[in-house]
């Protein structure tokens, strides 16, 4: 194994791929509490001691050349959104609200927020040359702090439900649960269970009840039944139970190993019918 391989069998293996949620969900917080909260702060505290701005040229010009750098990031994050809704099979509606990478999510509602300030700064900053009323100034910041507020909320509960181990959705969910409901060597399902583990991965475990006769039957099906009846009925003419022992103890042998490839099946089974389900965790339910 190269210590490429290895590093990043560890890094998906022992959840540091969540890492990147840890600062997505920093730089939400950031922009709640200083972007939000000091925006609003200042703009209350200057609505009644408001004044119009010298330069207000060189104040459009700085917004003009803001709106074009974050326009163009925006559209960046946009495209990268989409890449990630087709991978998912989802519409970017629906993978803004409850797609498996909030990462590129959160890189595009920023720079839509801050796309959407500046404009209600223009906006505002047009409104004092017009009027010459320099209200129009803090009301603008005190707007643009509550935007920035609530893409801050959002950002914040994406980042939360993917550190806390999100399950997947409901739909890929009871997709593997009615595959193994009606696949014919499983009786019972108890305790399924989903969490994320990375960026669109996902770890899935359930405890299975196997029905013995089918995985039998399965694997009687496999070797040969003939095969079996001779070796019983050898060992069962033998004076002494020495040579039914051996047969019966390498027959339970070769049953657990069917078993386990029973199991194997159906994890690989499960990875097809969700290919995000990279880590497929079924045990035998003991009753």
């Amino acid at each position: 194994m190269s210590l490429l391989t290895a590093i990043l069998f560890r890094f998906i293996s022992y959840g540091y791929s969540k890492e990147r949620f840890v600062w997505s969900l920093i730089s939400a917080v950031g922009i709640f509490c200083l972007g939000s909260g000091a925006t609003i702060v200042h703009g209350f505290q200057n609505l009644w001691t408001s004044q119009q701005p010298e330069n207000i040229h060189y104040a459009a010009l700085v917004i003009g050349g803001s709106f074009i750098i974050e326009g163009a990031s925006l559209l960046v994050a946009i495209q990268a959104v989409k890449k990630g809704a087709a991978a998912e099979g989802m519409s970017i509606r629906d993978y803004v609200w409850r797609g498996h990478d909030p990462t590129s999510v959160a890189v595009m509602t920023e720079d839509g927020a801050a796309v959407t300030g500046l404009a209600i700064a223009a906006a505002s900053l047009v409104a004092v040359n017009k009027t010459g009323n320099a209200i129009y100034d803090p009301i603008g910041s005190i707007i643009v702090g509550n935007l920035l507020g609530m893409v801050a909320i959002f950002l914040i509960q994406r980042n939360r439900h993917a550190l806390i181990g999100r399950a997947i959705d409901d739909h890929d969910m009871e997709r593997v649960l009615e595959f193994l409901r009606n696949d014919p060597v499983v009786d019972a399902l108890y305790d399924c269970k989903s969490e994320v583990i990375g960026p669109g991965f996902f770890r899935f475990k359930a405890e299975i009840d196997f029905n013995g006769l089918v995985v039998v039957q399965n694997y009687l099906e496999r070797t040969g039944r003939e095969d079996w009846a001779r070796q019983f009925r050898e060992a069962a003419k033998d004076e002494n139970d020495t040579k039914l022992l051996v047969t019966m103890s390498n027959y339970g042998e070769e049953l657990v190993t069917a078993l386990g490839s029973e199991v194997d099946r159906l994890e690989k089974e499960i990875q097809l019918l969700v290919p995000g389900i990279r880590h497929v965790d079924i045990e035998a339910h003991n009753p």
